[in-house]
């Protein structure tokens, strides 16, 4: 009889054993459960707490916070030498007007770089800051967006003369976001996000669709500039 019970309690005691070692196990798998991400290899999803830290995070990654021109991509630049000796039946053409052409020429195919204000790397309002200021000797403010604020406003494309500054919306953030010098017959100087410096026409679809107006900067008109 002792054996019996002897023998009962060694199986009740062996299946204790059993059953606690398998809870302990399964538990301990749970606890410590991969997650699918993780398990499979691919990087945690990102959650966003609110909406504002959504906007951080995509800003930091975002091309809007560059220099945001989109500007085109043109097959060659247009030559614009012929422009220097074009016959002028109004008298306009003076020196310092082929000072400007000239010192244009000069820039052309100069790599764009944002901030930059040299032949090294120029962007669009320093280039047009550097040829007032060298062949004419007026100081225009830094930017587009101030310079859209100088002079006298022209609204007519039509209205537009030599050594005009005229401006695009190639920015959704910032307006205008894109400057350059008009030169006649619709040609104007620019220093393109993608191609340096160079020269477009303002009758292209990209550029007359985004043409925000000129602006006149009258003391390029003066007795010792261009003639009116």
């Amino acid at each position: 009889m002792k054996t019996i019970n002897y023998a009962i309690y060694l199986l009740f005691l062996t299946a204790g054993v059993i059953i606690y070692s398998g809870c302990s196990a399964s538990s301990n798998s749970v606890r410590y459960k991969e997650k699918p991400d993780e398990k499979e290899g691919k990087s945690p999803t990102v959650r966003f707490t609110s909406e504002d830290d959504k906007k951080k995070d995509n800003s930091n990654n975002s091309a809007d916070n560059l220099d945001g021109e989109d500007l085109p991509v043109e097959k060659s630049n247009i030559d614009i030498s012929s422009l220097v000796n074009k016959d002028d039946p109004n008298n306009e053409f003076s020196t310092v007007k082929e000072k400007m052409l000239m010192d244009i020429i000069k820039y052309l195919n100069t790599p764009y770089k944002f901030g930059g204000n040299s032949k090294n790397g120029i962007d669009c309002s320093a280039f047009t800051q550097k040829i007032y200021s060298d062949c004419i000797s007026i100081s225009l403010l830094r930017t587009a967006q101030d310079q859209y604020n100088e002079g006298t406003p022209i609204e007519d494309a039509g209205e537009l003369r030599f050594g005009d500054l005229i401006f695009f919306d190639t920015n959704r953030n910032i307006k205008p976001g894109h400057v350059g010098i008009y030169l006649g017959d619709n040609l104007f100087a620019h220093a393109s996000s993608k191609q340096g410096v160079t020269v477009s026409s303002l009758t292209s679809d990209y550029y007359l669709k985004r043409f925000m107006g000129g602006r006149r900067i009258e003391e390029l008109y003066g007795s010792n500039s261009l003639s009116k």
